[in-house]
């Protein structure tokens, strides 16, 4: 990198503008304008939108830019710039304090790469800034072009992850919502605990794809060996029709489908089975197991019960799908030895799942004669479009966009275990699906947790009525927010975030609305909802 440094020159309106210095020293040229630079940047940030929140300047030159945008604007800003000393230089050179000191800016020197990705990941959310828009000081930048383009490229990375995970957010948002609130007084109900061997050796996790069919003798013969068998709730009742009971099984869908599950002649069975439930889930599935807890996954809801209301284990389920959590809830538990059944990944032929799933009787029920079952199969079936293999070899297996990213996903969490404990044996029992790769990674980017055997305490002495009074209580007490709640309290920031996901479903519905009446909209709806679980 350049090592850039500055002179120094009063615009004719009097303000210090900034020259870059060229690397022979032999000339210098402006960052912003010498005639006028505050209404050079004014006019620029007058052509911004008024409902972007979110505002990364590259560069930070005389401060114009961003100053004009703090002025004109309600957004939350940021800075990145590169080379201390020069940063230092400018510092000096003229009052910055003003930048400074306002709540809603940050000046990033000398970040790398990852930190900046990790900056803009933890504080761009799409449901309050409604939307991100970068600008450069373009005679800055064309001095260190290729460190900024990366930048760029790292932002763009991010907005991508981000504006995902905000599209399920707004799909999801409500319905986590409510069903949160609702398993709020579930737990208090939980008077049994159950006890998960604490050394387990080895485990088996099961998933439901069609390659489970041919794969269940040799789930059989692990169960006789008192394999530690962990069962997604779709696999649940082809095992139990298999005359195989797990140890565990888990859930995560926030949807009333999930119900569909555990359906079957196995009721009473199902009652003796330890249930792991994200808090997620909808509150119905919390009685059909004598063992059920819940778990705490990445809303920041949950994340708040367990800092104000009861601990519970925090289970990974950022690779979007159940199999992936089955792999941290055997991580916790400690098994160095972990084979997958049904982990396909794909379609394979003209089929989704295995024999014996919720699928078949599901659409018996509803078919007709303008709806056959097998037309609505197929329709299951071919809800997504496929995609091209990636190798060239003929196979009898089927991609889509979501199918491969929940495999890219296991195997990143893969890599990384894999990486950190040489003594773990991770492999899949043979089938006809997509391959997952196994391979040691030494980038350890997965933040994987250490927490013990779930087990639910009560970090507060209060029932789950008294938290819902509460937290309905705090929410009444927020302020008026726009696109920045820098102005909030530390308690109210936390408070103020487990609404985003709501906030997303909401700005959904009604695009309409503008930032200070979304966030009232949000406010009134949770608080109605709440009160709803209080009467009932």
């Amino acid at each position: 990198m350049n090592k850039i440094r500055y002179k120094f020159e009063k615009s004719k309106t009097g303000e210090i503008v900034p020259l870059i210095v060229s690397s022979s020293g032999a000339e210098a040229q402006a960052v912003h304008s010498l005639v006028d630079p505050k209404r050079e940047a004014q006019r620029l940030i007058s052509a911004v939108t008024e409902e972007t929140g979110f505002l990364i300047f590259f560069g930070l030159g005389g401060g114009f830019y961003p100053e004009a945008a703090l002025e004109l604007t309600d957004a939350q800003i940021i800075v990145i710039d590169f080379d201390r000393k020069s940063i230092e230089e400018l510092l000096i050179s003229k009052d910055y304090s003003h930048l400074l000191k306002n709540s809603r800016f940050n000046l990033l020197v000398d970040f790398s790469y990852e930190e900046i990705k990790s900056f803009i990941t933890e504080n761009y959310k799409p449901a309050l800034h409604n939307g991100i828009k970068t600008i450069p000081l373009r005679v800055r930048v064309e001095q260190d072009k290729a460190v900024f383009e990366k930048t760029i490229d790292g932002i763009q990375e991010v907005i991508e992850i981000v504006s995902g995970d905000y599209s399920v957010q707004s799909h999801f948002g409500i319905r986590w919502f409510s069903n949160i609130i609702r398993n709020v007084k579930n737990i208090d109900k939980n008077k049994n605990q159950w006890q998960l061997p604490v050394n387990t050796e080895e485990a088996a996790i099961v998933a439901a794809g069609p390659s489970l069919d041919q794969q269940l003798p040799l789930i059989k013969k692990a169960k006789a060996q008192n394999v530690f068998i962990i069962s997604s709730d779709t696999a649940f009742g082809v095992l139990m029709q298999n005359g195989i009971k797990p140890d565990v099984i888990i859930s995560i869908d926030c949807q009333l489908i999930s119900y569909y599950h555990f359906l079957g002649d196995y009721s009473s069975q199902l009652r003796e089975i330890p249930l792991l439930l994200d808090i997620t889930s909808p509150p119905m599935l919390f009685g059909l197991s004598n063992l059920p807890l819940f778990f705490s996954s990445t809303h920041p809801l949950s994340h708040y019960i367990c800092n104000n209301f009861k601990s519970m284990t925090q289970l990974d389920t950022s690779g979007g799908n159940v199999t992936y959590t089955c792999l941290s809830f055997a991580e916790i538990l400690g098994a160095h030895n972990i084979t997958f059944y049904g982990a396909d990944f794909s379609y394979i032929g003209s089929r989704s799942y295995a024999k014996g799933t919720y699928l078949n009787p599901f659409f018996s029920k509803k078919q007709n004669r303008l709806s056959p079952i097998e037309a609505q199969m197929s329709v299951f079936l071919y809800r997504s479009s496929f995609l091209p293999l990636e190798n060239e070899k003929k196979e009898n297996y089927f991609e889509t966009y979501q199918l491969r990213f929940y495999r890219k996903k296991l195997e990143e969490k893969i890599a990384v275990m894999t990486a950190k404990n040489n003594n773990l044996n991770i492999k899949f029992a043979e089938g006809k699906g997509a391959p997952v790769s196994i391979y040691k990674s030494f980038n350890n980017k997965l933040n994987n947790n250490q927490n013990t055997i779930p087990n639910i305490q009560n970090t507060k002495n209060i029932t789950g009525m008294d938290f819902l009074e509460q937290y309905r209580n705090d929410i009444r007490n927020l302020p008026v927010i726009s696109f920045s709640c820098a102005s909030l309290n530390e308690k109210q920031k936390n408070i103020f975030t487990t609404l985003l996901p709501l906030a997303a479903a909401v700005k959904k519905r009604n695009t309409n609305l503008k930032q200070n009446e979304l966030m009232e909209e949000v406010k009134n709806l949770s608080v109605s909802k709440i009160e709803k679980v209080l009467n009932s």
